[in-house]
C-alpha cells in the first residue's frame, strides 16, 4: 500500500505540469492558427481584384478590336459604292472593245476596212430594232427593217428620230447585238450611240449607222449556224446623274 501512495505523490506534480504544458501549447496553437487565418484573409481578396482588372483589360481590348473591324467594314462599303458608280462606264468601254454582252466593237483602224476580203458565199441578214424608254417622248424607228451583207463588206443603215413635243429634248442611246456572241464581229465605223442628240420641238432627223461584219465571223464555229443578226437601239432622255443600262441586259 505504501508503493502506490509513493508513486502517486511522486508523479502527481509531473502529470500536472504535463497537463498545463499541453493546455498552454493548445492555446498557443489556436492563437497562431487564428493569426494565420487573419493574415491570409486579405490575401484571399487579391485574386478577385486581379480577375476584375483582367476583365476590364479584356473588355477594353474587345472594344478596340470592334472599333477597328467597324472601321474596315465602313471603308469597304464606301469603296464598293465608289466602284459601283465607276463600273458602268468601265464595263461599257470594255464591252465596246471586246464585244461582250452583244456590244458592237468600236475603234477600228481604217486600214483594216480597206484590206479585208469579203466572204461572198456567206450572206448574213441584219435586222434593225428601235425602242424608246419611258423617260423620253420621242418617235424613234429604223428606216429599213433588214439588209443583207457578207462578212468583210461595209454597210450603211439609217434610223429616224422625231421630237413631237413643244420643248427641246436631249436624248442618248445605247445598243446591243443579238446573238450576243456575234457582237465581237459586228464593227461600227460611224454611230450615234452614247452621244447626246438634241432635237428641238417637232424636229426630225436621220441618224446613220455605218458598220461591217469582221471576216473572222466565218471562221468561228460558234457562228456556223448564225445567219441573222439583230441590231437594236434604245433612246433615253439625257438627265444629270442618270445611268444607262449595261449592254446585253434587260431594262424597264
Amino acid at each position: 500500500m505504501l508503493l502506490p501512495l509513493l508513486l502517486r505523490q511522486s508523479f502527481s506534480p509531473l502529470l500536472t505540469g504535463c497537463v498545463r504544458a499541453l493546455h498552454g501549447s493548445s492555446q498557443r496553437t489556436l492563437l497562431s492558427q487564428g493569426e494565420h487565418l487573419l493574415q491570409r484573409r486579405p490575401a484571399s481578396r487579391l485574386p478577385t481584384r486581379n480577375h476584375s482588372r483582367k476583365s476590364r483589360d479584356q473588355e477594353e481590348e474587345w472594344r478596340t478590336r470592334n472599333k477597328t473591324v467597324l472601321t474596315y467594314i465602313a471603308a469597304a462599303g464606301v469603296g464598293m459604292i465608289g466602284l459601283s458608280y465607276a463600273s458602268v462606264p468601265l464595263y461599257r468601254l470594255y464591252c465596246q472593245a471586246t464585244g461582250l454582252g452583244g456590244m458592237a466593237v468600236a475603234g477600228h483602224d481604217t486600214d483594216q476596212v480597206e484590206t479585208m476580203k469579203p466572204v461572198k458565199e456567206r450572206i448574213i441578214k441584219v435586222t434593225f430594232n428601235a425602242d424608246t424608254h419611258a423617260s423620253i417622248q420621242w418617235n424613234f424607228r429604223p428606216q429599213q427593217t433588214e439588209i443583207y451583207v457578207v462578212p468583210g463588206e461595209t454597210a450603211l443603215a439609217f434610223y429616224r428620230a422625231k421630237n413631237p413635243t413643244d420643248k427641246p429634248i436631249i436624248g442618248i442611246s445605247t445598243y446591243n447585238v443579238v446573238p450576243f456572241d456575234a457582237g465581237q464581229y459586228f464593227n461600227k465605223i460611224q454611230c450615234f450611240c452614247f452621244e447626246e442628240q438634241r432635237l428641238n420641238p417637232h424636229e426630225e432627223v436621220d441618224m446613220p449607222v455605218f458598220f461591217y461584219i469582221d471576216p473572222e465571223f466565218d471562221d468561228d464555229p460558234r457562228m456556223a449556224r448564225v445567219d441573222t443578226i439583230t441590231l437594236s437601239y434604245t433612246f433615253f432622255e439625257a438627265k444629270e446623274g442618270q445611268q444607262l443600262p449595261l449592254p446585253g441586259y434587260s431594262y424597264n
